[in-house]
């Protein structure tokens, strides 16, 4: 083996032992029905909530952390946090924009413009969380987000709108020593805690997320 597949090799292990135990604030999949993947139509699915190693966490100005695709390894979506021109950006309207490195194949474009063609093809959230669009690699060709054309798959995000409410409309009728509607960490639940739900109304659920 090549000194350099051994560095590479061992890099990503540190990482991986970096990230064994550690929360993170991933808000991919919230009702645990697989919406997690796109597909990619040289590389096969890839993955927004990977079951080791960081995964994607949607916010309204980007979007962080690694997607894992089986043929070409990790996706970094935020390469350099202190360079504008790279990272996935989102405008606070859920229109994605900026550039994603892969180790394997590159920079990976998720707003690709297609010259002479006014069309928009670049990825998008909508209001409940839905990822749709196109994301471009020069190395691997298109990626689908579109979850209409996955076989009922697709990604979505946790947002913080009227399905939500309802699961925090449950749990306010709930008694006991665990409150999951206790938002102001006050142990009773009243209108302090509608308060904090409403702050966080058609925004992307934090990391620390109850419902």
């Amino acid at each position: 083996m090549k000194l350099r597949n051994v560095i590479k090799t061992f890099a990503v292990c540190v990482m991986l032992i970096g990230t064994a135990g550690v929360s993170f604030a991933e808000n991919i999949d919230p009702d645990n029905d697989d919406s997690q993947y796109v597909w990619g139509e040289n590389i096969g699915w890839l993955n927004f909530e990977p079951s080791y190693g960081p995964g994607v966490t949607v916010s309204d100005s980007n979007l962080t952390g690694y997607v894992w695709a089986e043929n070409i390894g990790w996706i970094n979506l935020d390469p350099n946090d202190t360079d504008p021109n790279t990272g996935i950006k989102n405008d606070g309207s859920g229109n994605l924009s900026g550039y994603a490195w892969a180790e394997n194949v590159g920079w990976i474009n998720f707003n690709p413009q297609v010259p002479g063609d006014a069309h928009h093809y670049g990825v998008t959230i909508d209001l409940n969380g839905n990822f749709d669009g196109w994301a471009w690699g020069e190395n691997i060709g298109w990626i689908n987000f579109n979850s209409d054309a996955l076989f009922g798959y697709g990604v979505k995000a946790c947002k913080v709108n009227f399905e939500i409410f309802a699961r925090f409309a449950q749990y306010w009728l709930d008694v006991g020593r665990v409150l999951p509607a206790d938002l102001h960490e006050d142990n009773i639940v009243d209108h302090l805690d509608l308060d904090v739900f409403v702050d966080e109304w058609l925004d992307y659920c934090p990391g620390d997320w109850l419902f």
